[in-house]
């Protein structure tokens, strides 16, 4: 007896069907989303954080006292605590995300007689330490093209010697008054003492005589000039001044 062939054939069909299917399949890869503006690549490095630039020698607490707004600062560095010379360097903070930069400098300087101090009083012959305020100049001769306000003055004169006998004449020929106990906005002769007579006062920047100062603190005349054009009070300029360890604190 035969057996009928149509289901055989039927399931064969089936059977080959499912084959031919799983055969012939094509994976597809997913799309590729092409990046956006400003997406990261993988290619790309790594981006690099850059601190700003701070003045070199200035601690923690040194650089605190300087005001945000300040964009100069002459950075006046004693060569020991008990010592009458130092060095000066202008800075500039144009960027405030690039930090400081020097601008002029280094140049020689002189102190107080007998160094610095943390706590100045009348007639120590210490210079203060601190950072301080730059907004009035004068001096007995003319202005020679200041930013800051200039108050031209006789009164400027001075005579007699110096510490090692040297001639003080002309040495205010150009100030640039120093904010330590002293009222902004007036001229480097203005008297009033804020925090009291004892604490002393009329520490300037001038011009030197070639010898140690009172208090005070001397540049050449040639660079007296050359800081008197370039202080800008738009720039907010500061003094930053002591000995090196003072200023590393």
């Amino acid at each position: 007896m035969s057996v009928p062939r149509r289901p055989y054939a039927l399931l064969v069909a089936l059977f080959l069907l499912v084959i031919g299917c799983s055969a012939g399949a094509v994976k597809t890869a997913a799309p590729r989303v092409a990046a956006g503006p400003g997406a990261p690549s993988s290619s790309s490095s790594p981006v690099v954080f850059t601190p700003p630039r701070e003045i070199p020698g200035l601690g923690p607490l040194t650089r605190a006292q300087i005001p945000a707004t300040a964009r100069q600062a002459v950075v006046v560095t004693g060569s020991g605590p008990d010592l009458n010379r130092s060095t000066v360097v202008l800075y500039t903070r144009d960027d405030p995300a690039r930090g400081w930069r020097p601008e002029a400098g280094p140049w020689s300087a002189h102190n107080g007689m007998k160094g610095w101090t943390g706590h100045h009083e009348a007639d120590d012959l210490r210079s203060p330490v601190g950072v301080f305020g730059l907004t009035d100049a004068g001096g007995r001769l003319p202005d020679p093209g200041a930013l800051l306000p200039y108050d031209e003055q006789s009164r400027f004169h001075v005579s007699g010697e110096g510490f090692l006998g040297e001639p003080l004449e002309g040495s205010f020929d150009y100030v640039i008054a120093i904010n330590y106990n002293r009222t902004p906005g007036t001229s480097p002769l203005d008297h009033e003492r804020p925090l009291g007579e004892e604490r002393g006062g009329g520490i300037w920047i001038h011009v030197d005589h070639g010898g140690p100062t009172q208090g005070c603190v001397s540049l050449p005349e040639d660079r007296m000039r050359e800081l008197l054009r370039t202080l800008d009070p738009a720039k907010h300029p500061v003094i930053v001044m002591g000995d090196a360890v003072a200023l590393g604190r």
